[in-house]
Order: structure tokens, then sequence, then C-alpha cells
């Protein structure tokens, strides 16, 4: 067992040191440029989804829909999902640990997504290679061992 009156980080704190930047404590090091590519991407994502859902919103104002209130609820359903996406985005910029599992989450989401579209045909059928596309460059930037070790989920002694 540990003594728990050890001092555990390295500058003799009781804290475990956090190597992706604790919540008010800059990243150390320069930003990774699979990160960054991943950080933009993913905040692309959130960002497209967010205009889809104000799209829905305005389309249930000014179009004629079924049932209003189903209109309205998508529309504020799709917003309130978009920020999955924008918070992941922000937390890989800043390097935040906890960001790389909710981005993979969205990018793991995303395929089937774009698998929809695809069968939908139409003008759809353009935009399902670009969702496939931008997810996987997200995975493998993700996946990789060195972004992985920049944002703490990886030992650095590994």
């Amino acid at each position: 067992m540990s003594d728990p009156t050890a001092p555990d980080g390295p500058d003799g704190s009781h804290e475990a040191p956090t190597p992706g930047g604790a919540a008010g404590t800059p990243p150390s090091g320069p930003r990774p440029r699979r990160i960054a590519l991943a950080a933009a991407l993913t905040l692309l994502q959130g960002a497209v989804i967010a205009v889809l859902g104000v799209v829905m919103l305005v389309l249930a104002f000014t179009g004629t829909p079924d049932n209003l209130l189903q209109a309205l609820t998508g529309g504020v359903t799709v917003m309130v999902l978009s920020l999955f996406p924008l918070l992941a985005g922000r937390g890989l910029w800043l390097l935040r640990r906890w960001s790389r599992g909710p981005s993979v989450i969205v990018q793991l989401l995303a395929l089937p997504t774009a698998w929809q579209l695809w069968a939908m045909g139409d003008i759809w059928q353009v935009s399902a290679p670009v969702v496939a596309v931008v997810a996987l460059v997200v995975l493998g930037c993700l996946m990789n061992p060195l972004a992985a070790e920049a944002l703490g989920a990886v030992p650095r002694d590994t």
C-alpha cells in the first residue's frame, strides 16, 4: 500500500499529475498537428450539426410541418446534440485528456450516419463520403500513439 501522506505529484502536491492538462492549467508543450487537425474537424462537425438544427427550427416555423411540436423538438434536439462534438473539439484543442473518448464516439457515430446518407440517395450521396472521410481522418489522428501520449491517454514512460 502507498503512504497516503506521501506527495503524489512532481511538485510535492497530493494531486496526481495530469499530462493532458488540468482544468485550470495550460497544456505543456506544443499542440501536435494531429490533435489540432482532429480538434478542427470535430469542431467543424459540431458546427455543421448546429447549423442543421437551426435550419430545422427555421423550417418548422416557415414551412408546413405535419406536427409543429415534433419539428421544434427535432430542431432543439439536434442543436443540443451539436454540443457533444463542439465540447469534444474544444477539449482536444486544449489538450484535455477527457476529450479523446467523446471525439472517438462522435466519429464512430458518424460512420453509420454516412452509410445512411449514402442509402438515401439524391443529394445526400454527395455528403456521405465527406462525412465518412472526416470521421476516418479524425479516428486516424486520435488513434495515433503520439496523439494519445499528448492527451495523456497512455503513460509517458511506455
